[in-house]
């Protein structure tokens, strides 16, 4: 058997295929159940559950509040991963991209968090009611331009 890892994770897991920046892309436009990672203050890695899409421009976009201990990371620090994953995850695939991120704040974010939602969850009943729930809540969008994906390999 070869020493190269590629080879070796080919002949071993002969379905699995190395995702490249276009694969990582259609993935998240069609899956939306995620872990963001952020460097907290201290340095360690904070992981919340997201619900991440993907923008006209191929970033990733996800919808926070202001406050969340993820903005005020990313604020501090921009460096961001995600990993998302299919919604029953084992069997139907996953990826993760790292980049750096952006918060965009309100009233910019709202056309973003609108195009979110959509995406996401479809049309919704009332879009002067989401609209109205977007700023009671706060919301900013978290914005990750993609400069890696994954996995490359498997092993």
């Amino acid at each position: 058997m070869s020493n190269d890892p590629g080879v070796v994770a080919t002949t071993l897991y002969p379905n699995f295929k190395p995702v490249d920046l276009a694969a990582a892309k259609e993935f998240i436009s069609k899956n939306h159940h995620g872990v963001l990672a952020t460097r907290k203050k201290d340095g360690g890695i904070q992981m919340s559950p997201i619900t991440p899409g993907l923008d006209e421009g191929g970033r990733v976009i996800i919808s926070s509040r202001e406050t969340a201990y993820k903005v005020n990371n990313l604020k501090r620090d921009q460096r961001a991963a995600v990993c998302v994953f299919a919604p029953s995850f084992h069997g139907e695939g996953w990826v993760q991209a790292g980049g750096n991120a952006e918060i965009i704040s309100l009233p910019q974010a709202l056309d973003i968090l609108v195009y979110l939602n959509r995406q996401v969850y479809g049309e919704h009943k009332s879009w002067d009611e989401f609209r109205q729930r977007m700023e009671r809540e706060r919301r900013v969008i978290i914005r990750i331009t993609i400069d890696s994906v994954g996995p490359r390999r498997r092993g």
